[in-house]
């Protein structure tokens, strides 16, 4: 079973946009793995609180404008 676990900033994406983003994802593997694999293939999108990551030497907050509408 093809799995593949994505972490993003809360609030980064809408639902509209996860759900085209597993459908590509799944997509893509089905391509390498053949048709069988797409009803066994997960995608987990795990949403990361602001303030739960560190990137460029600081505590990342997600600005405003990067916000799914």
């Amino acid at each position: 079973m093809p799995f593949v676990n994505i972490k993003t900033p809360e609030d980064a994406l809408s639902t509209k946009q996860k759900s085209e983003i597993g459908q590509r994802i799944t997509d893509l593997l089905v391509e390498y793995f053949s048709e069988s694999a797409r009803p066994h293939t997960m995608i987990l999108i795990e949403e990361i609180k602001d303030g739960g990551y560190y990137r460029a030497d600081e505590v990342f907050i997600l600005p405003e404008e990067y916000r799914a509408k």
